[in-house]
């Protein structure tokens, strides 16, 4: 409940006082939990997390007692939800609080995360390789927001892990389930593999197969990724973008517009970063909200005062 009394009221200071000390504690809590799991798709959820956290102070200080209920017990349930869907995380973070090791909770969960040099790297050489060996391949690169998976014709399977140049050839073996798919990178992580992806309904030359047609077909539907192609008969590379085909590429020519391309992307998965910037946003935000909040004041007592 907001507080009661005037502003000049040394209790009503204290009051809002503590309750700005309460709301700071309780969002870094949550951005330390966020920095310990590590993981961009848990910045959307803490996002909302705070965003709910936000709504029942808001309707606190508004007087709406049965939003503020409901908000609360979302709250609970939410926070909940994401002990369950990270309890490893959470255990290992519980178990470093027991025994004292706050200095150490810090510094595990401030890993660097890989440059966008050595992820490009990593595809660039598996890729060269993947060529020489005439393997076909498919890899999706996201370069703005997440793709929706109802712009694939299947998901395919979930890999979550950091890319390696090993881990792409092994995907592309014959030998393995998945190499006829597509595997999906996002930022410095492969997401999936075995992606199903639309194939374009465009003309194309002959020389193109299933794989070209389906890098085009990707693009053109979502123009905010990049399709890089292994031709399994002559072992040749190709980069899609926008449903068009830049073909056939050298290794350094590839590497060249990925940086160009695609390294801006993995800077943004850095998750402390994302945070800072989330920081500063709702910073910008907050104080903007508090002047017009000043500002409606000093009008209303300006107009009492005539």
């Amino acid at each position: 409940m907001p507080p009661s009394g005037s502003p000049s009221d040394p209790s009503w200071i204290q009051s809002w006082l503590l309750n700005g000390i309460d709301i700071g504690l309780v969002l870094a809590l949550t951005y330390m939990v966020l920095l310990i799991v590590g993981e961009r798709r848990t910045l959307w959820m803490v996002r909302g997390l705070i965003f709910l956290m936000l709504a029942v102070v808001g309707s606190e200080l508004l007087g709406l007692r049965l939003l503020s209920f409901v908000l609360e017990k979302l709250v609970v349930s939410s926070t909940l939800a994401m002990a369950v869907i990270f309890q490893s995380e959470f255990r290992n973070f519980l178990e470093q609080l027991g025994r004292g090791e706050i200095r150490q909770l810090f510094q595990s969960s401030q890993r660097p995360a890989p440059k966008p040099d050595s992820v490009i790297d990593e595809i660039v050489d598996a890729v060269k390789d993947l060529s020489q060996n005439r393997t076909g391949a498919l890899i999706i690169l996201e370069t703005g927001s997440p793709i929706d998976k109802r712009d694939f014709s299947v998901s395919g399977v979930s890999i979550n892990a950091e890319i390696s140049k090993e881990l792409l050839q092994t995907i592309f073996q014959t030998t393995t389930l998945l190499h006829d798919g597509a595997v999906l990178i996002r930022g410095f992580r492969v997401v999936s593999a075995g992606v199903i992806l639309p194939i374009s309904e465009r003309t194309a030359s002959r020389q193109l197969g299933t794989r070209h047609r389906a890098a085009m077909g990707i693009t053109e539907r979502v123009a905010n990724c990049l399709c890089i192609v292994v031709s399994e008969e002559t072992g040749s590379i190709s980069l899609a973008e926008k449903g068009n085909l830049n073909r056939p590429l050298t290794r350094s020519k590839l590497k060249e517009l990925l940086e160009l391309r695609f390294s801006s992307s993995v800077e943004r998965e850095a998750v402390a970063p994302g945070l800072g910037r989330l920081s500063r946003k709702v910073g910008f935000q907050g104080q903007a909200l508090l002047q017009r909040v000043l500002r409606v004041r000093s009008s209303t007592s300006h107009k009492d005062k005539e």
